[in-house]
């Protein structure tokens, strides 16, 4: 239990990085919800989503989430809700998206673990308490599929037993080139999908045996392969988004659609073919960032005994 008397309010920020999946297959067969998720293999992206939570005494439990963008953040004030229990406080979670909502980014786990994070610091709760409910809130609500196992490390990240570790095994290796982010439609709600028998199947029968073709110590090339590769497979990019994927790999880039959404993420293979991709995308009024590989996973990232404003990441807006 913190030790909150000796001021009114104590402040929290932690980080949890935004996440683009190249290649995923359900994987919810065991009986622990703490050992379901996906194998599959993504990025770690350098931007995501900050929570700052501030705790101040009260006389029951609350809670409050508010964000940017605004908007209902369900996943997110479940993970407070669970971890605050039944303690007098009130817990107010503001969150700060660095990229958008709903387009196969990975915010939904993100919000949820850096919640999770900045929660159980200021209730002197243990990180793998936090990951755990970060992850059953992420499952259970709808967010996605092994996300939140997926950022607790950096680089490329390579999910090969699904779950939370002890129960799930990921690795972490480098992925030294930048990652081009670009949405050209609205959001994909992800509860419906991930919902859908028969999508599933056809999830499953896209990605199989991307991991053996992966093998032990997977590189960017590799898995960009595999991931243009599950992109054509689903088939599930509209016609709009398959064009510019495909104007994108004829300028050179390695480019896939960011599962699940009206999104692409692509790696040029070099500058001049940098050069080209970002003529189209400026021709095509994409409106598109470029990112790093983050070098860590989702952390606390300050922490103050007297509430203060949440400051803006680099990236400011959304692309």
């Amino acid at each position: 239990m913190p030790a909150v008397g000796a001021f009114s309010r104590a402040v929290v920020e932690a980080f949890a990085p935004a996440h683009v999946t190249g290649v995923f297959s359900p994987a919810a067969v065991s009986r622990d919800p703490r050992g379901r998720g996906s194998i599959g293999a993504g990025v770690v992206l350098d931007a995501g989503v900050r929570a700052r939570v501030a705790l101040a005494p009260a006389r029951r439990p609350a809670v409050v989430v508010r964000a940017v963008p605004r908007g209902p953040m369900p996943i997110s004030e479940e993970t407070a809700v669970r971890l605050l229990g039944d303690r007098p406080f009130a817990l107010t979670v503001h969150l700060l998206h660095d990229v958008p909502i709903g387009q196969g980014f990975g915010t939904s786990a993100a919000g949820a673990l850096a919640t999770a994070l900045a929660v159980a610091r200021l209730l002197d709760l243990p990180r793998a308490r936090a990951i755990e409910v970060a992850h059953l809130a992420d499952l259970f609500g709808g967010g996605g599929l092994g996300g939140v196992a997926a950022i607790l490390g950096g680089g490329l990240e390579v999910r090969e037993r699904p779950g939370i570790p002890p129960r799930g095994r990921i690795r972490h290796l480098p992925f030294p080139r930048p990652v081009l982010l670009g949405v050209t439609g609205p959001p994909i709600p992800s509860p419906r999908l991930l919902t859908d028998a028969v999508f599933l199947d056809r999830v499953r029968a896209a990605s199989a045996g991307a991991l053996d073709r992966l093998g032990a110590r997977p590189t960017p090339a590799a898995f960009l392969a595999e991931a243009e590769r599950f992109t054509d497979e689903m088939g599930f990019a509209p016609a709009p988004l398959a064009r510019l994927i495909r104007g994108l790999r004829s300028d050179g880039a390695r480019a896939a659609q960011a599962m699940f959404g009206h999104s692409f993420f692509a790696v040029p293979r070099g500058p001049a073919s940098r050069r080209a991709v970002l003529r189209r995308l400026s021709r095509a009024g994409v409106r598109t960032v470029e990112l790093g590989a983050s070098p860590m996973g989702a952390r606390v990232v300050a922490e103050t005994a007297r509430e203060r404003l949440l400051p803006r990441t680099r990236l400011g807006r959304s692309p």
